[in-house]
């Protein structure tokens, strides 16, 4: 199918497409109050409020309507958001149909929605020992329509800082054409990574993990560098020796090397 020739379906577009979107947030925090500093840090800045705005704003992105809102900060720590949205037609549909490229930052997009939902979660955790603590966001953006819910990763990317992202998408389902023949998928996409900015492909190494034939794409981000001074919480380069210096950034390169590769590691 060309650019310029358009689907012409038999009724509403049932294809229902479901973005994945984990982020990790790893740090170094020395002593036991700098750990529980570190995870009270991270449950005020990603508190229910900031998720729902977050949230709002996908929804702004993607063309889609809320309907319901529900929120929740749990004790001792983390969030969860979750919203019911439905169809809202913003701007002409052929402006972004077809078109696989990195989405706005944000303005708003079309989407045929309905029935349709964002949730987000957090899960703030520390390591019991290694003075290691782990920060994950899951955000899920499930749509029908035209518009594929990759139009939100660019913003998403960009309010939540990331050092590795892990991003699933997903087609299921058929719609038919006016003919009555059975489609799986409507838009064109080869990679994930062509819905992201260049900025963000400059910052991480990637790799993709697709299955074409079922209509699933995988891709994962770790960040290119690593600076000691940015992983460290309650405390600075400058107060460690050499030694203490070299052992926290082999605990967090294994860290962030085992959460990239999904398996744990002999120690580095």
């Amino acid at each position: 199918m060309s650019k310029d020739q358009k689907l012409r379906l038999h009724g509403f577009n049932n294809l229902t497409k479901s973005l994945s979107f984990n982020i990790y947030d790893i740090c170094y925090a020395k002593t036991d109050r700098h750990r529980r500093e570190y995870i009270e840090y991270i449950d005020e800045a990603y508190n229910a409020e900031r998720l729902t705005q977050i949230l709002t704003d996908v929804a702004e992105i993607i063309g889609a309507s809320i309907l319901n809102i529900a929120r929740q900060d749990y004790d001792p720590q983390g969030a969860s958001v979750t919203m019911l949205i439905a169809e809202e037609s913003v701007i002409p549909l052929q402006t972004f149909e077809d078109v696989e490229a990195p989405g706005p930052l944000p303005e708003a997009v079309v989407a045929h929605l309905d029935k349709s939902h964002l949730t987000v979660h957090t899960y703030p955790e520390s390591h019991p020992d290694n003075g290691i603590s782990t920060f994950r966001v899951d955000i899920d953006v499930s749509t029908c329509g035209r518009v594929s819910p990759l139009k939100a990763l660019n913003y998403l990317i960009h309010s939540l800082e990331s050092d590795i992202v892990i991003m699933d998408y997903r087609v299921r389902g058929f719609t038919r054409d006016v003919k009555g023949k059975k489609l799986y998928i409507d838009h064109r996409i080869n990679s994930i990574q062509n819905y992201l900015s260049k900025d963000t492909l400059d910052r991480y190494q990637t790799i993709d993990v697709n299955v074409y034939q079922e209509n699933i794409f995988h891709t994962k981000m770790i960040l290119k560098e690593f600076g000691l001074d940015t992983y460290l919480f309650g405390t600075g380069e400058k107060d460690l020796d050499e030694v203490e210096k070299g052992q926290i950034k082999r605990q967090l390169q294994q860290e962030m090397a085992e959460i990239f590769y999904g398996q744990n590691i002999h120690k580095m």
